[in-house]
């Protein structure tokens, strides 16, 4: 596989695992959970709360990229919910620190880029094309 393929290859994967993991924080942003502080057997009890992750994508050495999904940090935030079973005395049980804003922008990173590196692949393949053309 030439360069110029495989780097917009990579660049479809990672946009690819952009889109996974900015779904799966959107689907899960409801998921919460005692907080760490509660005592032992309200965390045996009850799962805790989503961890959302994020992706940071780098350069690969010879062109490319790679993307690394990592947990986000903080990965909850307190919140006020008194009807949940694991909300300790205040009513405060741990959410997914996700924002949902902020998903939408990694969505739509994902779509463009993904758009962008397909087409990259098109037009490589017209140009082989061509160049076949000519050479027969």
């Amino acid at each position: 596989m030439t360069s110029i393929l495989s780097i917009a290859t990579s660049g479809m994967t990672a946009a690819t695992r952009r889109l996974e993991v900015s779904a799966r924080n959107v689907a899960n942003v409801r998921s919460d959970g005692p907080l760490p502080s509660a005592d032992a057997a309200v965390q045996a009890q009850y799962p805790s709360a989503y961890s959302p992750l994020r992706v940071d994508q780098i350069e690969v050495d010879g062109g490319g990229t790679i993307a690394n999904v990592n947990r986000n940090s903080p990965s909850h935030v307190r919140s006020y919910d008194p009807t949940a079973p694991y909300a300790d005395s205040r009513g405060m049980v741990a959410s997914p620190n996700v924002d949902l804003a902020d998903e939408v922008v990694q969505q739509m990173v994902a779509q463009y880029t993904f758009a962008a590196n397909a087409k990259v692949v098109n037009v490589y393949a017209q140009m082989m094309k061509s160049l076949i053309d000519i050479k027969t």
